[in-house]
Order: C-alpha cells, then structure tokens, then sequence
C-alpha cells in the first residue's frame, strides 16, 4: 500500500513507510528492500534464455541471408538480368555473342581481335574483376553454349563455391533448365 508520509525534515517522499527500531535503526526487511538487485540465478536464468533464443534465430538469419543470395545469383544469370541484357546488346550490335574465349570481358572493352565498327560498349559498368557472383567468385559463360547451344550458358558456382560447370546436381546456379 503506497501513501505519502512527511518526514521529520518536511519533505514529501512516496512508499511505504519505513518502520524504525527503537534506537532509530531500519529493521533488517527494510535493509533488504533498499538494496534491490539480481541474484545469481536470476542473472543466470537470463543468460540461458537469450542463448537458447540466439541458437535458433542465428541459422534462421543465415538461411534467410544464403536464400537472398542464391536469387540474387538467379536474377544475374537468368534471361532479363543484367549480364543477359549486356550480352544481348552485344549481339544486337556485333551479329554474335562474345565466344568463349573472348568471354565476358567484351562486354567491359573491345576485345583486341575485334575490329568491328558496330561495337558501341562498353555494356556494362566496372570491370571484369568486379563481375563476380554473391559469393565473390566469377561468373561463368561459354559460347557457343554445350546445354543452349544457340546462344550461350552462363552460371555462377554457386553457395558451395566449386564450379561444377552446371552439370546436374550441382549447386550451380545457371541460365538453363535440366531437362
């Protein structure tokens, strides 16, 4: 029960009233009301739920983080992405898709044994070395391409890192369908 009790100095406080002993002493109860703080195993049973919640919200974040990676590597290889819209104008331009030897640094600068007036690139910005899929390795290309054979494959290796070159069952993430 909370009531305003004046002082003996007429200030005003709020809270029980403190009992005093005889000699003017707080009892022990007060004593401990005044020093409040966590036990051990407060502090303890804390601790242990916060772990036991990090252990199963850090895996979920991870999926959640390796999931955007994965359709980020999708939206770059797949038809209307990027490397495809680049590759495309190139094709417009030249009559052909750069070949595998050219590969994709044609679309960053002419390539030396092009000499073609039609070529109107660069048709991408930045550089070769920062083509690289989420992971951070480069991406794939082949032309004329073993699975599209009128165009050409390009892929990423994907979250495990080794490039696979899309063979069936890998992780790598490609811009064909297994058929």
């Amino acid at each position: 029960m909370m009531f305003l009790v004046v002082q003996e100095v007429g200030i005003l406080r709020s809270g029980p009233p403190h009992r005093r002993q005889g000699d003017g002493r707080m009892n022990g109860a007060t004593r401990r009301n005044r020093r409040r703080g966590f036990t051990l195993m407060e502090v303890l049973l804390v601790a242990g739920i916060l772990a036991l919640l990090a252990a199963f919200a850090v895996p979920k974040l991870f999926k959640t983080a390796q999931e955007a990676k994965i359709k980020l590597a999708q939206a770059a290889v797949g038809r209307n992405g990027p490397i495809a819209t680049a590759l495309e104008k190139y094709q417009y331009h030249m009559g052909r898709f750069p070949d595998t030897e050219e590969g994709l640094a044609a679309l960053f600068q002419r390539p030396e044994e092009v000499d073609n007036p039609n070529y109107k690139g660069p048709y991408l910005d930045g550089t070769i070395e920062e083509l690289v899929d989420p992971w951070g390795n480069p991406y794939e290309y082949r032309s004329p391409g073993e699975v599209n054979e009128d165009s050409y494959d390009l892929w990423s290796w994907g979250p495990d890192g080794i490039n696979d070159e899309g063979k069936e069952g890998s992780d790598d993430i490609k811009n064909w369908v297994e058929r």
